[in-house]
């Protein structure tokens, strides 16, 4: 994939780094610092660390304050769900960072581009780099702007199997299950279509890398169509 301009990144996150080099470090996959016989960069793996530990805390500062009842056990299993491996990829999507994300060839070939755990991973790193140049408010801005910002309607995307199942039990509409319609592509790189049932009615269809991202993406077209119809 032909390398993005990485200020057209800084535009889109909002914050412009001092260090530039600090920046495409937190980009950089270790299967592209791998390919560099000469000038060798380092990966994002340690600015994942830092990263994954800064929103740790402004998260949970975040939702210490905003929910003042609920309990500590509560609070943890909310966090958990917030800033999960798909919850931050979705995020990141939001504004294409995948597109920007320095990969070796081999990496790049395989689907590494579109892989949920990679996304995320670079997401946290970003963090991090931010972090390292200019400290926590600016780290914590960007993740309000891009994680904390319109938790409802993330909430209604990364959580949708489990609040459609819900839905459906609640109103006893009849048996949810998904079913996998195909499968495309090599192995290295397929796209699955499934759709969302419920006993012999297709309510909502959804595509992914993986079959689990499809039934995710089939239960939150199902939500939206609830939600949009009224139907009970």
């Amino acid at each position: 994939m032909e390398r993005r301009d990485l200020g057209e990144l800084e535009n889109k996150i909002g914050y412009h780094f001092k260090d530039k080099l600090l920046f495409r470090r937190a980009l950089t996959h270790s299967s592209f610092a791998n390919e560099q016989k000469i000038n060798k960069f380092e990966d994002y793996e340690r600015l994942e660390f830092l990263g994954d530990a800064v929103l740790e805390l402004v998260s949970s500062e975040f939702l210490f304050h905003r929910n003042d009842s609920m309990k500590e056990g509560e609070l943890t299993k909310l966090r958990a769900s917030m800033v999960c491996e798909s919850a931050l990829a979705y995020c990141a999507r939001q504004f294409g960072l995948e597109e920007y994300i320095l990969l070796g060839k081999g990496e790049e070939m395989t689907g590494g581009r579109d892989k949920d755990s990679i996304i995320c991973d670079v997401m946290e790193a970003i963090i991090g780099a931010i972090y390292l140049d200019s400290g926590m408010e600016e780290a914590a801005g960007y993740i309000h702007r891009f994680i904390l910002s319109d938790l409802d309607s993330k909430k209604l995307f990364y959580d949708a199997k489990t609040i459609l199942q819900e839905v459906v039990q609640q109103n006893n509409r009849g048996v949810l299950h998904y079913e996998l319609i195909s499968e495309k592509g090599p192995d290295h790189n397929k796209v699955f279509v499934v759709e969302a049932m419920i006993d012999k009615e297709r309510i909502g269809s959804g595509a992914g890398k993986t079959k689990k991202a499809a039934e995710q993406q089939a239960a939150y077209e199902a939500l939206q169509h609830i939600n949009r119809t009224g139907v009970k």
